[in-house]
């Protein structure tokens, strides 16, 4: 299973306000730093939590199976296609009647064929996160990214500072929001 990013996040400049009036950075010379800073600090918080804070765009490369497979982003918001991968790595998109999807209540999305194809792979693309836009994410979540952002960014000279990810204070704010799994 390999899932990777095809339409990042869009940050707005609501984000980037934000952690300047938080930072106290009035100038644009460290906004490039600063929103690397923030895409950097999603990631941290989706590992966190269990959940992709912002609605991204993901491809998955799941095997051809005619049992129910899981796709690793949560929440889902909806399954767009699914195709099928050769050895070259050549997609054919697979027929709606070729394939099965589900997205549950917990957004958790599962695909699965209904018939026997030749390739050994599927790819599943599909939009996954919490929130459509920085607005729209809950407070805690808003506030935990900010302040991840700003313990990053003043402890950039800091290794020990730095190293602490994420601080108490930043895991408190999500830990509401975290999701647990049994293995």
């Amino acid at each position: 299973m390999m899932r990777a990013i095809i339409a990042p996040p869009a940050l707005s400049s609501a984000a980037l306000t934000e952690l300047k009036a938080w930072l106290g950075i009035s100038r644009s010379a460290d906004d490039a730093e600063l929103v690397a800073l923030l895409r950097t600090a999603f990631e941290i918080c989706e590992g966190f939590i269990g959940a992709m804070p912002l609605q991204t765009g993901c491809e998955e490369t799941l095997a051809a199976s005619d049992g129910w497979q899981t796709l690793s982003a949560r929440p889902a918001r909806a399954i767009t296609a699914v195709a099928a991968l050769d050895l070259a790595g050549l997609r054919t998109a697979l027929v709606t009647g070729d394939y099965e999807l589900d997205i549950d209540a917990d957004g958790l999305g599962r695909v699965r064929l209904r018939k026997p194809i030749d390739q050994t792979r599927v790819v599943v693309t599909y939009t996954a996160g919490m929130a459509a836009d920085w607005e729209s994410l809950p407070d805690a979540i808003r506030h935990g990214v900010i302040r991840l952002c700003a313990h990053q960014h003043r402890g950039r000279d800091d290794e020990r500072k730095a190293a602490e990810v994420p601080p108490a204070v930043v895991a408190a704010l999500w830990r509401p929001w975290r999701r647990m799994r049994l293995a």
